[in-house]
């Protein structure tokens, strides 16, 4: 099988070009930052069986350019990018390996998690720029009410490790978790439950037609006063505008999202906000993950199927 890695991250992670090689001797690997898309996509991957990517985006005219090509190995987090029908019109098998990210995923929750209920990040932003700002009262963990909501393979992560910090776990998932739920402590509710009573919100879900703009204005109005919201998972979940009025009328006192409606987020209007804590799309940004990725991608080859439009993961 010719075998192509369209996606630059085979090349920019320390070992991925060797444990690619070691696969497909004969493998062709992108070698540049800049991502691949259309009809330099469509040329990079001409004569190919099979190909890795990240975000490139494999849509009906550059399936219908690429007849040799029948399977696609995914080296992401999820597959909300992808074209599941395009794909099934052409015949081309998608391979894709849950939770490879997990962990790096579940450490920034929770490092994200103290950041902002401490401020943190602005006390340091402060103290970098010549500063000793005064060290106004945060809030710790301990006590408090975490809600999670998507307790899925990253959500289970991050329930398992706040663990030590003495805290009270509510969850929602539309898949049946009581297991994991009575072997770990945690408290099912539903969502406007999960809403009203926690503390600190982070979000787990998988963006998805369910999913996508669920935390609108109105869902955002509904969490608990005072409330901090987390989201590491995908944008184009949350109404990024609604979360700056309340955040600005203190009806929440925080929130940190990695993750955008447009990325990249260039000049966020959130970014000017006191309470916020933005970072650039970077929650499985470790050697580590990128690794397992990539890892991921190349065996994802061998387990491809024919995707099925409205069916996990393309649900």
């Amino acid at each position: 099988m010719r075998v192509v890695a369209a996606s630059s991250l085979y090349h920019f992670v320390p070992g991925a070009t060797e444990l690619f090689h070691k696969s497909y001797p004969d493998a062709k690997i992108w070698d540049k930052k800049e991502a691949l898309e259309g009809d330099d996509l469509i040329e990079f991957c001409k004569g190919y069986d099979a190909a890795c990517i990240t975000q490139e985006r494999f849509d009906d005219y550059v399936l219908s350019n690429l007849p040799e090509l029948k399977i696609l190995g995914m080296c992401t987090a999820g597959v909300d990018h992808m074209f599941p029908a395009d794909c099934k019109k052409h015949g081309v098998k998608v391979g894709w390996i849950g939770g490879v990210n997990k962990i790096a995923v579940a450490e920034m929750t929770i490092s994200q998690m103290v950041n902002i209920v401490r401020d943190l990040y602005h006390l340091s932003e402060q103290t970098h720029n010549g500063r000793w700002p005064f060290r106004r009262g945060g809030i710790r963990l301990h006590g408090k009410t975490i809600g999670i909501h998507g307790c899925g393979n990253i959500g289970k992560e991050v329930a398992i490790r706040l663990a030590g910090f003495g805290v009270k776990i509510i969850a929602n998932d539309r898949e049946d978790r009581s297991d994991f739920y009575a072997e770990h402590g945690i408290e099912s509710v539903s969502p406007e439950e999960l809403w009203a009573r926690s503390d600190i919100l982070t979000n787990h879900l998988p963006l998805n037609e369910t999913t996508r703009d669920l935390y609108t204005g109105e869902v955002l109005d509904q969490m608990k006063p005072g409330s901090y919201l987390i989201n590491i998972a995908r944008g184009n979940m949350v109404d990024e505008e609604a979360l700056a009025e309340l955040l600005k009328s203190g009806h929440l006192a925080g929130a940190t999202l990695d993750v955008y409606a447009v990325e990249p987020a260039i000049d966020h209007p959130l970014f000017e906000l006191e309470n916020f804590i933005g970072t650039p799309h970077c929650g499985s940004a470790t050697i580590e993950d990128f690794l397992a990725m990539a890892e991921a991608g190349i065996n994802a080859i061998d387990i491809a199927t024919i995707p099925e439009p409205g069916m996990y993961p393309f649900d």
